[in-house]
């Protein structure tokens, strides 16, 4: 499924509808995963509703439901050859500034 064209709100509903279905799978209800994640019931369903959350929530059922591995999948670590890195002959600490052109574009 392609969720590229989706808007931030439609992926949150998306984010929490699979949560939701994950937590059924592992046979809890939403008192249960709350307790066990250490958060409220509403925290719970707000995320798993995709009413906005924090990280931490997410993280936290994440960790609840033994899925921490699923932010490997969120955000995979960058790959670099080590050949590349023999190249550049360091790794960089972050990303480079954009200078503005004259005229004022980026």
């Amino acid at each position: 499924m392609d969720l590229s064209y989706k808007t931030p709100e439609e992926l949150q509903t998306v984010m929490g509808e699979r949560l939701r279905s994950l937590r059924l799978s592992r046979n809890l209800a939403q008192s249960e995963l709350a307790n066990k994640a250490g958060l409220s019931l509403r925290a719970l369903h707000n995320l798993e509703a995709g009413a906005g959350s924090t990280i931490e929530s997410l993280v936290r059922v994440l960790k609840a439901l033994n899925a921490a591995n699923a932010i490997e999948l969120l955000a995979p670590q960058p790959q670099v050859s080590p050949l590349m890195l023999l190249k550049q002959g360091h790794q960089p600490r972050r990303a480079g500034r954009v200078r503005a052109r004259k005229g004022g574009e980026a």
